[in-house]
């Protein structure tokens, strides 16, 4: 699957030593966002709490305003989809940043 999102001033400003995909839990008008280029993750990052991680801060704008739901925040935190394995391997406490 190609990339659809990424935040290319990060391996301007930070040295990645691993890299790691994820999936993410979306909803049905963020997908056709993302898919016409309107995410962004800049000043995002990963925190983690409960044995579950989640992308903070991470912006998705609405597909088409008009139709979206008064409620939506674009800049909700979304459930990352990894294995508890996954999680764990980075022994890291909840609540805790992880990366930028």
């Amino acid at each position: 699957m190609p990339t659809l999102v990424q935040n290319r001033k990060a391996y301007f400003n930070y040295e990645i030593a691993e890299k790691m995909e994820a999936g993410m839990e979306l909803l049905g008008f963020e997908v056709k966002s993302i898919k016409n280029g309107r995410g962004s993750l800049d000043g995002s990052y990963v925190s983690m709490s409960d044995e579950e991680a989640f992308l903070i801060g991470a912006n998705i704008s609405p597909y088409q305003p008009k139709n979206t739901p008064i409620s939506y925040d674009p800049k909700r935190p979304r459930k990352l989809l990894l294995t508890k394995k996954e999680i764990s391997r980075y022994g890291v406490a909840a609540g805790k940043k992880i990366a930028d």
